[in-house]
């Protein structure tokens, strides 16, 4: 019986070196062999080829059977190459190409710098990205904390009739919305704080609208988006007077009038004069002017320059006090006339003009508003060199008696105010030549001023133009819009005329003021609130004739929220995409008194952002939902 022996071990023999070494070795030496396992576990076979010669026969197998398959692969390769022609041009040409196409895209996605949009110097309204602000309570809340700690909590306010305060006003021509108040009313009283308080605002995305004076006519301090309102009546400080240089640096809720009562000890005064209660800021952001405008020009003449806190904080100065300097962009005529949108004044520097040596005041009544504005006129062209030339209409004289804030009676006709300056000799010699003007013009009056006194009670009826409209209403809701456009001088009887006809047609009260030296006039609407589509329409069409006459839509109140839809039929809407433009370059995240001047939101999308807190009895949105 054979063994049984395992498959492993079937296949061990004799290691073939050992077979060899032992043939050639002599017998004698030769010890016997002895197998490494017991034979009875072996089973030899006699005819089975030995383990050297099987690896070789494989190997050699092998190696023959990849030669013939190359041998194959190029014979074919070859026979494809003579069917399709030269290999070189039909396989080398493609890869170089692929290479250089490779290279190509490599080089411009490396030079390549991805934009969002095309380039472009101006900013279209479809194309604005959305307004991104955080005016939740929970952000809001904890700003209060960071404002609490800058500032003390003392100069932080949430109180109701504050935030009402800092909302609107009775003779604004924007009506405030519900929903237009700020969280919060803060009270710096440095350039830092400011820069902080910006930057806390700009980390949090929370709105900022600035307040010094509050008597802006066009919705300029409306909160539109909420967030925080800074108050500026702290920084009410005189910094430094340059008597010798003709200047002086302020504060920002510094008024002029207190400015001027200031100067008056050094024979010194500021030119520009609006309406009572405007402080040197809302001066600066609306670049104002005054009755003075007709000589002495109007704010931009005036300032030198301003120190200015940027929507992230930054704090700039744009020029030094030099009366005139070339030196880079001038940043501080950009700043006037921006109404807040672009900066936060928080001090400027102004120049002074040396008080005239004389001064008086002229009244003369016309019996037509045609026959004031002819007179006026032909004192400009005869260049008699007046200080101010205003014209009030006779609706307006009729106002001022009723208001009683002056204490005598006028004529309530169409009157022209004039206002001389100069040595004694020189006003005299001009309210002479007036004189002669007027009473060719049709004049039934012509009254002067004969001592200080009188001076300050016949210019007092033009200053309180506004108030003693304002003493008209009869009822707590009537409302009070005052607007004004600005027409070249020759122009300027035709517009009056025209829009005194068209409050008449439209059976409004309203009176005619203005600065006829210059060509601006404004135009005081009293009404109810069930007639404020005739006041728009109304208001409306003077824009537009004013336009036409290749006049501006605001000659000094600003263009705030109700003037600005009129801009691109004034100055062509890529000017006002321009203007755009601008405001995200200085205020990218569009915190600063957001929606003035330029909409930053198309009309629909503001609509919509505004009905979105109305009571839901107002509101047009919620009735649609709940009809749907």
């Amino acid at each position: 019986m054979q063994p049984i022996v395992s498959s492993s071990l079937r296949n061990v023999a004799r290691p073939p070196i050992r077979r060899k070494l032992y043939q050639t070795v002599p017998s004698a030496t030769v010890p016997p062999y002895r197998p490494r396992f017991p034979l009875h576990q072996v089973r030899l076979q006699s005819n089975r080829p030995e383990f050297h010669g099987q690896v070789w026969e494989a190997a050699a197998n092998r190696i023959q059977a990849e030669r013939a398959e190359m041998e194959r692969y190029w014979k074919e390769r070859q026979e494809k190459r003579n069917r399709e022609g030269d290999g070189y041009f039909s396989n080398t040409l493609p890869q170089m190409l692929a290479w250089v196409l490779s290279a190509v895209c490599a080089y411009w996605l490396g030079t390549y710098r991805w934009s969002p949009t095309k380039p472009s110097s101006t900013t279209k309204l479809e194309d604005m990205p959305e307004i991104d602000h955080d005016v939740s309570k929970h952000n809001l809340s904890a700003a209060w904390s960071q404002f609490a700690i800058l500032l003390g909590e003392e100069n932080v306010s949430c109180q109701e009739d504050d935030l009402e305060h800092h909302s609107g006003s009775s003779w604004s021509s924007h009506p405030t919305g519900p929903n237009e108040r700020p969280f919060m009313v803060l009270y710096p009283s440095t350039t830092e704080q400011v820069s902080e308080i910006a930057k806390i605002c700009t980390h949090r995305k929370i709105p900022i609208t600035a307040y010094s004076g509050g008597t802006s006519l066009e919705g300029h301090f409306a909160p539109t988006r909420s967030g925080v309102c800074i108050d500026f009546s702290r920084m009410d400080k005189v910094l430094a007077l340059h008597k010798d240089d003709l200047d002086v640096v302020v504060q920002p809720a510094v008024g002029w009038e207190d400015l001027n009562e200031m100067l008056e000890e050094h024979h010194l005064f500021f030119p520009p004069d609006p309406g009572p209660g405007a402080k040197v800021g809302g001066m600066v952001g609306t670049g104002c002017s005054g009755t003075n405008a007709a000589r002495y020009g109007t704010m931009r003449e005036w300032v030198l320059s301003l120190t200015v806190v940027l929507a992230d904080g930054t704090i700039i100065k744009t020029r030094q006090r030099p009366r005139k300097s070339s030196a880079g962009y001038d940043l501080t005529k950009v700043f006037i006339g921006s109404e807040g949108t672009l900066g936060l004044v928080t001090e400027a520097t102004l120049k002074l003009a040396v008080k005239p040596q004389s001064e008086s005041v002229a009244v003369c009544a016309f019996p037509s508003i045609r026959n004031a504005a002819d007179a006026a006129s032909k004192v400009i062209e005869q260049g008699i060199p007046v200080a101010a030339v205003e014209i009030l209409d006779d609706v307006q004289m009729m106002c001022v008696n009723h208001s009683g804030s002056t204490s005598r009676k006028w004529k309530e006709k169409p009157t022209l105010f004039f206002k001389f300056s100069g040595t004694q000799n020189g006003v005299k010699e001009q309210i002479s030549l007036v004189q002669s003007i007027v009473k060719s013009c049709k004049s039934e009056l012509f009254e002067f001023a004969t001592s200080e006194h009188e001076r300050h009670e016949l210019w007092s009826a033009r200053k309180n133009a506004l108030w003693s409209v304002m003493a008209l209403k009869k009822h707590e809701d009537d409302q009070v819009w005052t607007t004004d456009v600005a027409v070249p001088i020759s122009k300027l009887p035709d517009i009056i005329e025209a829009t005194k006809n068209d409050m008449t047609k439209n059976n409004l009260l309203g009176s005619m003021v203005g600065h006829v030296g210059d060509g601006n006039f404004h135009c005081i609407l009293l009404f109810g609130q069930e007639d404020r589509r005739k006041a728009e329409g109304v208001v409306h069409r003077m824009v537009e004739r004013a336009i036409s006459m290749e006049g501006t839509t605001t000659g000094e109140h600003g263009v705030g929220l109700v003037k600005r839809d009129y801009l691109a039929k004034e100055l062509g809407q890529t000017t006002v995409d321009a203007m755009r433009k601008m405001k995200l370059a200085f205020d990218p995240l569009c915190i600063l008194n957001c929606d003035k001047v330029v909409r930053m939101d198309p009309p629909k999308a503001e609509k919509e952002r505004w009905n979105r807190n109305r009571p839901a009895e107002h509101n047009p949105v919620v009735k649609k939902e709940e009809a749907a």
